[in-house]
């Protein structure tokens, strides 16, 4: 197999080239080089991808079995389709890692691949899309959904999606559960948003790149939600990142009425926490049918405490400084809610 990934040099990006090294494959990567170091093994070839002559120089490299996009998390439409339409006669398919936020659905209902998508044509420019006064729909999430349709009108059928929700793991640069991991190491009271049996579906960045690999061998078309079949209750989540930090953390659970009452904002100042009733209701029959595996999220989070604790340093990103509640601000609230009781 000789398969292209936009991208290439971080978290699930790096993820799909190592594991695609491992089968032995013929790998090229193409991005800027400002980001990451590429994967020793891969014919690294870099360029911008939304400019035309840089594709259209990539383009002259090929062919490839499969082009796998790891890098169009922020670009709008135009961009997907600028690099979609130089490469199509260069690929033979195209699997682009899209997001479940496409659904209109998204959070507040359960989603199978068969639900409405936001409509968002694949000439938009950054503009496009609106987020609503519940935080849904997202425009972010008016943008992926032009990107697959700009992949859909140089692909067809040749194009697969990969729907993804919450991506955790070693290297992750948005700063989930490395918040979690550092609040635990720090022990003590530890604010915690009840009900502590809410389950959250959360998948391994290596069993997403997994999933990748085998989808550009695949012969399977159309869209994929990618989440953990299992998941695990927000109590076990806590428990395990209290265990693999060795600290005497105990969770405070709050009722989530209460956090609002405090001001405590739902997917970043408490990661994964969020109360709308389909965040974490997706079904990944159509995936898990087609080969996708999760190991244990326990797993996952023993292996991410290992590469921070080895002085794993992410790639700098914005999302990182956006998650996670002050020390200050939780202890006023522990304060505030010892003092009420």
């Amino acid at each position: 197999m000789r398969i292209l990934v936009m991208g290439g040099t971080w978290f699930l990006g790096k993820s799909i080239v190592e594991e695609a090294l491992q089968r032995g494959w013929d790998v090229t990567t193409f991005n800027r080089g400002r980001s990451g170091q590429d994967v020793p093994g891969v014919r690294a070839l870099h360029g911008d991808r939304t400019e035309e002559a840089d594709l259209n120089r990539l383009a002259a490299q090929g062919p490839w079995d499969t082009v796998i996009d790891t890098s169009s998390s922020e670009l709008p439409p135009r961009d997907v389709r600028l690099a979609a339409q130089a490469l199509r006669d260069a690929a033979s398919r195209w699997v682009h890692v899209s997001t479940v936020s496409v659904y209109a659905g998204w959070p507040h209902q359960t989603l199978t691949e068969a639900s409405e998508v936001l409509e968002c044509p694949s000439d938009a420019d950054a503009s496009f899309g609106y987020t609503g006064a519940d935080g849904s729909p997202t425009k972010y999430g008016f943008q992926k959904a032009g990107g697959e349709r700009a992949v859909t009108e140089a692909f067809g059928e040749r194009a697969v999606f990969l729907r993804p929700g919450v991506i955790l793991g070693p290297g992750e640069y948005v700063g989930r559960l490395p918040w979690w991991l550092s609040r635990a190491s720090r022990g003590g009271s530890v604010l915690a948003p009840a009900p502590a049996d809410r389950r959250i579906q959360p998948v391994d960045v290596r069993d997403v790149a997994a999933f990748a690999v085998d989808q550009a061998a695949a012969s399977s078309a159309g869209a994929f939600n990618v989440a953990h079949p299992e998941g695990m209750s927000f109590g076990d989540f806590l428990a395990a990142c209290l265990a693999v930090t060795e600290t005497d953390g105990r969770p405070v659970w709050v009722e989530p009425d209460v956090l609002v009452e405090h001001g405590v904002r739902q997917w970043t100042e408490l990661p994964l926490w969020r109360t709308h009733a389909g965040v974490w209701s997706v079904d990944v029959g159509r995936a898990v049918a087609a080969g996708l595996r999760c190991r244990p999220l326990i797993e996952t989070i023993a292996d991410t405490w290992a590469w921070l604790r080895a002085d794993g340093r992410p790639v700098d990103h914005p999302r990182w400084a956006e998650h996670g509640l002050a020390a200050e601000k939780e202890a006023k609230i522990l304060a505030a809610l010892a003092s009420d009781s």
